[in-house]
């Protein structure tokens, strides 16, 4: 590798180090039932919070109350997924870089 080619990568490094902790910081709000079932994620697939309506809990119906909070979990990761790969696509030049895109 030539030296030009060490300092391209290294500041690629360095593009991606602040763009995935920029994600980190980065909200991302998911909701099912009509809001009753709320999930917030960050950039990075960290799931903050689930909240869920009162209303909602119900032991007669405890099936439904897992098929809507699974429901907004997973809205909520592939809105976060699709953040992330925007992000971070441009970083890569359209790369395929498991675990970064």
């Amino acid at each position: 590798m030539n030296l030009s080619m060490i300092n391209q990568a290294r500041q690629l490094k360095a593009k991606l180090e602040k763009t995935q902790q920029e994600l980190g910081s980065i909200i991302v709000e998911a909701e099912s039932g009509k809001g009753a079932i709320k999930v917030t994620i960050n950039g990075q697939q960290k799931i903050q919070s689930i909240k869920i309506s009162p209303k909602e809990i119900n032991p007669d119906k405890a099936e439904h109350l897992e098929e809507l909070v699974l429901k907004a979990v997973n809205e909520a990761i592939s809105k976060s997924q699709k953040l992330a790969a925007k992000r971070l696509g441009g970083l890569t030049s359209g790369l395929k870089i498991p675990g970064l895109t």
